[in-house]
């Protein structure tokens, strides 16, 4: 590989890194970035790093390691939307070096450079980014950890010890079941390839001890959080374990659909969610699946495939198996599809070159036309500029990327991802997230009343306001606890119309703001028309009771 090639990904690499940068500069989303958000918010306001706090009250979700990792960037940024995402694009840059690192070493360096182009700019990986999703951790943890026990089939035994703090990491993120990806894969090429003995190896077995000494920080705060005090009500119950939760509950339970938080589950989610969710490269993706069915396609590939692949498709059937499904669970496999997808653009002739190019126009016109219409209705200021960038950026693609070759494919699929970004980092998010009254009342109160005491009545989902408010929000889940609290100086609360209208009868209160509310996060037809969007509108108040 001569040095232009790999200029060429390495620039590509960089114009991602760039423009997925400006995701930091803008606000927090709910309902998960939010709630994280403020729940790291608390680690720092009440100086405790072991029990978590979400909602005003004790919270046992997910573990500990996403809100350690923000509460670490309050503490040396302060505490801001900025603070919260800037540790979630390190990781998520970690993540591709670590992916390019395995395809290296596996196949060769330009596999490794286009794996991570890939990786970069799927959608998905871009809107995470966004939307602070922990599954960038995950994602990067599991690669890691990948990636420092493939070194040790060969090398030193700290590669032992760095996978499996890598897969530690990933347990404190999102539980147990992230050891599928990392292990299912070593296991399943050992059988393939009749490696039987690696299975009795002592190093392999010294690495699960490790990953249990890792997460011992978890096990302690969950113990003395919950199993310390059976009397807390959790799940609206008490005699709660943690650890139990931790080990069984949150993982096996939510997959058998029997633990305290349920969902309904659709065989074919992930596979209609990975076309929108990989874009630019799903197509290919799939195709690349389908390809693999000729045994001569399987022969030319590394005896490692095996490892990448089996990785994917345990992990893929499971999640599709399970009755809690979300979308961003698939992320933590996109590296192994960046890796199958960059190897099958590798092997196009001609012929599925040309297929490939008339797919991807369809995909930049409908692109086009959809934004473009979306950035009309909506009605946000710039709506005008937004196109015109949009349109310049893509006619630059098919301008400067020409020819029936590999690097045409990439060079317009980046520049695809470009658009897409700029588009939702620049205009569309942002113009979006002014009907999130949460962060909107939140942020007017930290500038216009600091000193204020700010509450929530009656309301579960004000993460954004809990975030951006000034110090700690009390949540009032009755007028009894309002009564509690209303002769504290410079109380404010935040309130529904609904409950705004109730709290008129009962006191004398001062509205000292309104704030327009939607759920951003699930978009309707008529938000998103300017013309109907009052429609669908909610209101929120901050008030002082008098």
């Amino acid at each position: 590989m001569n040095l232009k090639d790999t200029t060429f990904y390495k620039v590509l690499i960089a114009l991602l890194v760039f423009v997925s940068s400006f995701a930091l500069f803008s606000g927090v989303m709910e309902p998960d970035g939010a709630l994280y958000a403020s729940m790291a918010k608390n680690i720092i306001i009440f100086e405790d790093w072991f029990n978590l706090y979400g909602r005003g009250a004790d919270w046992l979700d997910k573990p500990h390691l996403t809100f350690w990792i923000a509460a670490a960037f309050f503490k040396l940024f302060g505490i801001s939307a900025f603070a919260y995402k800037l540790p979630n694009f390190l990781f998520g840059l970690l993540g591709a070096w670590y992916l390019y690192k395995l395809a290296k070493d596996i196949y060769n360096e330009k596999t490794g450079l286009i794996s991570a182009v890939i990786f970069l700019s799927a959608l998905h990986i871009g809107t995470s980014t966004f939307d602070v999703r922990a599954e960038i951790y995950i994602t990067t943890f599991t690669l890691a950890s990948i990636y420092h026990y493939y070194k040790a089939h060969n090398q030193s035994f700290w590669h032992i010890v760095a996978g499996s703090f890598f897969a530690a990491c990933a347990i404190l993120v999102k539980g147990i079941f992230v050891l599928i990806p990392v292990f299912a894969g070593f296991i399943i090429y050992w059988l393939f390839t009749k490696q039987y003995k690696q299975l009795w190896q002592p190093k392999w077995w010294i690495a699960i001890v490790l990953i249990f000494v890792f997460i011992t920080p978890e096990l302690y705060s969950l113990y003395t959080q919950f199993d310390l005090h059976p009397e807390k009500v959790v799940f609206n119950r008490t005699g709660v374990s943690g650890l139990k939760f931790f080990f069984w509950d949150s993982q096996f339970g939510r997959f058998f659909n029997n633990g305290p938080i349920k969902g309904k589950g659709d065989i074919s989610f992930f596979l209609h969610t990975t076309l929108w969710a990989f874009l630019p490269w799903s197509v290919l993706l799939y195709a690349a699946v389908i390809n693999l069915f000729k045994k001569k396609n399987r022969v030319s590939l590394a005896p490692e495939s095996i490892m990448i692949w089996a990785s994917a498709t345990v992990t893929f059937l499971i999640f599709s198996l399970s009755k809690f499904q979300l979308p961003h669970y698939i992320l933590i496999i996109f590296p192994q599809f960046s890796i199958i997808t960059a190897l099958y653009l590798q092997k196009l002739e001609i012929k599925g070159l040309k297929a490939f190019l008339m797919v991807q126009n369809i995909i930049y016109a409908l692109v086009m036309l959809i934004l473009s219409a979306l950035a009309y209705f909506f009605g946000f200021n710039s709506y005008v500029l937004a196109i015109i960038i949009l349109a310049s950026l893509f006619l630059f693609a098919f301008w400067f990327f020409k020819g029936t070759k590999t690097e045409t494919i990439i060079g317009r699929s980046v520049f695809l991802s470009v658009g897409l970004m700029i588009y939702l980092f620049v205009f569309f998010y942002p113009a979006a997230l002014k009907y999130q009254s949460g962060s909107e009342a939140g942020t007017w109160l930290k500038q216009n009343y600091p000193t204020a005491k700010p509450a929530v009545l009656n309301y579960i989902d004000a993460f954004s306001f809990d975030f951006y408010a000034p110090g700690e929000v009390k949540y009032l889940w009755n007028y009894d606890d309002l009564n509690q609290y209303k002769s504290t100086k410079d109380l404010v609360v935040y309130v529904s119309e609904t409950e705004l209208s109730k709290l008129k009868t009962l006191y004398n209160v001062k509205v000292l703001n309104s704030f327009e509310y939607f759920h951003i996060s699930k978009l309707t037809p008529k938000f998103l028309n300017k013309n109907t969007r009052n429609q669908v509108l909610e209101h929120f108040y901050l008030v002082k009771v008098e």
